[in-house]
């Protein structure tokens, strides 16, 4: 009688599993895709403007996925300012539906806390910025300083964990904010900022006088960023995967904001063609239009495209490790068939 009755409730469990609706048709059926920005400017991935306009890479991400669910982000894209610490409540409440706010994939994330991510679009070193002023050449020259950091993310712990390694103490400041910390930092309530590197650089760069302030060479950390969603919704995982691989296949094979139309009424192949939506197949199996990577990259571009744009002519920083395999970086397209 015992294993009826457990074997009743697995198949209630899996049945309630089954039932559970997808938050890509919950969005969908919305007809608005409400995505994460940022409670303030984190450089190069989440600005804000005075009059409330986001630009950043995350945010073309936003842009991106907004337009490969409904064909354009325009009126169906809700940029919802979260804190750091606010990422992983708002996603579990449904205030947003996606975490695209460079956020690094941990085991406690993982684990602890009911989180999938997807796989990485953008690999971040941290590094410490310190003011030229104090002479330090590495991070062991700041021991008995102080350090500022933003609440609520994984910089804390790789900067503890680096000190501890090191053998130094210093204090370390923590703030809510990205402006917040910064802003700390550039009225000396502290010695050292640490960032990841692009809006560490962007810090630097955007600084009344950028020579005054130095990026020590000391490599923190390396975290791979992923798109986060709820666990046990893979139809949602999927979309992601295979955003963030369209942009590298995108630029692979020279597909581009400038020319997809053209490319589009004239596939070089059949794969092309398929990934453009002549063909079809390559949406059906996401539950998206076959055209979605279309739209994706008329909206915003392959993945150099959306580097440029937001990080490197702004910010002067290099793709090194975030380049395509080709160009001796980490990434590469999965297969279009």
């Amino acid at each position: 009688m015992k294993s009826i009755l457990l074997a009743a409730a697995t198949l209630g469990l899996m049945a309630t599993a089954s039932s559970a609706q997808s938050r890509l048709e919950t969005v969908q059926d919305r007809g608005t895709l409400l995505c994460s920005g940022h409670n303030g400017s984190y450089l190069g991935f989440a600005e804000v403007d005075d009059q409330g306009n986001w630009r950043g890479l995350d945010i073309d991400l936003c842009r991106g996925l907004a337009a490969s669910l409904f064909g354009s982000s325009e009126g169906n894209l809700d940029i919802v300012p979260i804190s750091w610490a606010q990422r992983w409540p708002a996603l579990q409440s449904g205030d947003v539906d996606v975490i695209i706010k460079l956020s690094g994939w941990s085991q406690s994330r993982d684990t602890e806390l009911n989180l999938s991510y997807s796989n990485p679009y953008f690999v971040a070193s941290f590094h410490v910025m310190a003011h030229a002023d104090i002479g330090a050449e590495t991070l062991a020259d700041l021991d008995g300083g102080s350090i500022c950091v933003s609440a609520g993310t994984t910089t804390e712990r790789f900067l503890a964990a680096y000190l501890e390694r090191i053998g130094i103490e210093a204090e370390v400041i923590v703030f809510e904010s990205g402006d917040e910390v910064r802003s700390a930092y550039f009225n000396r309530r502290c010695d050292g900022l640490t960032l990841l590197a692009p809006p560490l650089a962007a810090a630097r760069a955007t600084s009344e006088n950028p020579e005054a302030h130095v990026i020590l060479p000391d490599v923190i950390a390396l975290e791979p960023e992923g798109i986060i969603v709820p666990e046990g919704d893979p139809d949602w995982l999927d979309v992601m995967n295979w955003m963030i691989s369209s942009l590298f296949f995108a630029e692979l094979n020279g597909i581009t904001m400038d020319n997809v139309d053209e490319v589009r009424a004239d596939p070089p192949s059949s794969q092309i063609a398929t990934f453009l939506g002549v063909n079809p197949g390559y949406g059906e199996r996401l539950g998206l239009s076959d055209d979605w990577a279309y739209n994706l990259i008329s909206e915003v571009g392959n993945y150099a495209e959306i580097y440029e744009r937001n990080i490197g002519e702004p910010y002067a920083l290099p793709r090194a490790m975030n380049n395509l395999y080709i160009n001796g970086g980490v990434f590469y397209p999965l297969m279009v068939d």
